[in-house]
Order: C-alpha cells, then structure tokens, then sequence
C-alpha cells in the first residue's frame, strides 16, 4: 500500500486551474522529485497536500486513510487539520526561523508546544522537555550544526539555517518529509550544505517529495521524477528514463533550456 495517493487534484486561484487532475502515489521510503518550469503547479500541489492550500476537487489519502475529499461537505476540524498537517513536515525556500530564538529552540520549540497536550504534561514537564531537547540535539547534530546550538539565525550562513529548517522538520517526526525547491534562496556555494543533507536522508530511507530546480540533484537522488506542465503531470518515470530519454516534446524543451545555462 503506498504511503501517499493524490487523486484527481484540481486547484485554480479565481478563475485560473493551476492543478488540472493531479494523480500519483508515492512509496513509504521513496524520494520523489518534482520537476518543472516556473507557474506549472509545483509548488501549488506541495502546498495542497500540506493543507496549505485547500484544493477545490480530488482527494489524499496517507497509508490507505482519507484525509482530505473535497467532495465531502464537512470541513476539517482545526484539530483533524493540525493532525494532517503534522503527517507531512514541510521545509520552505525561505527557511521561515523564528529570529528571537537559537537554534536549539527553533527546532525543539514545536515539539514542546504540542507536548502540553500530552496525559501527565503538568506534572512531567520538566523531563518531557528534557527528553525533547536531547532529541533535539541528536537531529542537529544529524544536520552537521552541533556546534551552533546556541547560534540565533542572523549568525548563521543561509546553508546552515536551510539546515536548521530541516532539523525543525525532522523533530516533529512526519510520515513525508516535503522540500519546496530547498535551495532556490542560496548562494550556489552554500546549496551543496543542504543537498548534502537530502542525500543523507535519503540514504536513511526517508520518504521525501522534493520540488527542485536542481537537476542533476533530482537525477541522483530520486526513485522516480515528475514533471508538471501547465498544471498536469506530463510525463512521470525513473529518473534515468526521464532524463535521458523524455517522451514528450515538451519535457525535451525544458532539459534543453535548463540543462544549458
């Protein structure tokens, strides 16, 4: 059974379809990239299966459970929405820290907030928080930054606060682990830091969705790549297939313009 099914997913902004009937799945420990000019829809489907964006028809389904159908009339509950959204861990082009707190904090601080609402919080506290930051810890020190615990965002260099946005995605533990073009606000010497770290987690079996600009990155890293056109899927495969022999003209087109600046 796949981890994730996204069924006939149509999402427009006015009067304008930006997801025209978006079908795929997705494996449990698969990297899944997805590839594709500027205004196709990649971004809007990540943000649709976030529950960043409500699509207007389609459904998602995570481990066979439907968890959005947009021809059921009642609305998510605030709490059915957090539950979804704390099933996808979701790291943003811009990182998105919170610039009063140290690194530490900003990835332990989530993890603390929804630890209150666990059974016995008030009266185990101080060791649940405890237990929090040492994991905290140990998922900093996956991305490479145990030496700037105590660092605030403003001394750290663009790479290292991409990375401190995927430790904070990590610590919340989500079943799919989404990058929307991860390294699109870095300078090219610093986007090596950050795909160094996708790689790592893919080799841990992590199930990822990444919207990236990087091609050779997305051939490396993926089982499979799509390519979004116009807000359709328009070709999907292994990324060997897809890269060395595209099937349609159009995704021919775009490996030729990207591929050559």
């Amino acid at each position: 059974m796949p981890i994730l099914e996204v069924q006939e997913l149509e999402k427009c902004y006015g009067k304008t379809p930006v997801l025209k009937g978006i079908n795929f799945s997705l494996n449990k420990g698969e990297v899944l990239s997805i590839i594709g000019s500027s205004g196709s829809g990649k971004t809007t489907l990540l943000r649709c299966i976030n529950f960043l964006e409500t699509a207007e028809k389609g459904r998602i389904l995570v481990n066979g459970k439907t968890i959005f159908d947009a021809d059921v009339e009642k609305p998510h509950t605030l709490e059915e929405k957090r539950q979804n959204q704390l099933m996808m861990g979701l790291v943003f082009q811009s990182f998105n820290l919170f610039p009063q707190y140290n690194v530490l904090e900003n990835v332990s601080l989530a993890v603390k907030l929804l630890a209150k609402s666990r059974p016995g919080f008030k009266q185990n506290k101080k060791q649940i928080y405890a237990q929090i930051e040492e994991d905290a810890r140990a998922i900093i020190d996956r991305v490479g930054l145990s030496d700037k615990l105590e660092n605030y965002p403003c001394e750290l260099s663009g790479g290292q606060q991409q990375r401190v946005a995927i430790a904070r995605a990590l610590a919340l533990n989500p079943q799919i682990l989404c990058f929307d073009e991860p390294t699109s606000a870095l300078d090219p010497e610093l986007t090596g830091e950050v795909l160094s770290v996708i790689r790592d987690l893919a080799k841990e079996h992590i199930t990822m969705i990444i919207v990236t600009h990087e091609m050779s990155f997305a051939h490396d890293v993926s089982d499979r790549v799509i390519f979004m056109d116009d807000g359709i899927i328009a070709e999907e495969g292994a990324p060997d297939i897809l890269f060395k022999a595209p099937k349609t003209e159009r995704l021919r087109a775009f490996l030729s313009t990207v591929l050559s600046r």
